[in-house]
């Protein structure tokens, strides 16, 4: 048995998650920073990956560590968190946001308030 079979069959192996999360706006300061609603927290976001095509306030897109990897509908959106739901992977989206650091006081619990830490 190889390390990866190995990892699958003992529960070592782990899925990255990429968060779907809505902008809300875009820093006036670093255009390359939204606050983004993520699974009803606001956080801010590095938007540097989409320089081909900008996102702006009321877009949705796809989140992974702190970063906006892609421009998705509203509808792909929320069958993406449909989908997170029905594999029973809700909490493990959850736990991946809160691995972002998403507290507002560095804990790893997400509060509801604006925080300046990229996700």
């Amino acid at each position: 048995m190889d390390d990866e079979e190995s990892k699958a069959n003992s529960g070592g192996c782990h899925m990255c998650l990429a968060i779907p999360g809505k902008i809300i706006e875009i820093s006036a300061d670093n255009p390359d920073l939204a606050l983004v609603d993520v699974v009803s927290v606001r956080r801010r976001v590095d938007l540097g990956l989409l320089q081909d095509d900008r996102p702006k306030p009321g877009d949705w897109i796809l989140i992974h560590v702190g970063f906006a990897m892609s421009k998705i509908s509203e509808q792909d959106a929320l069958d993406q968190m449909q989908t997170l739901r029905a594999l029973g992977e809700t909490e493990a989206a959850l736990q991946e946001v809160r691995g972002y650091g998403l507290g507002e006081d560095g804990s790893s619990e997400p509060n509801r308030k604006e925080s300046n830490r990229p996700v």
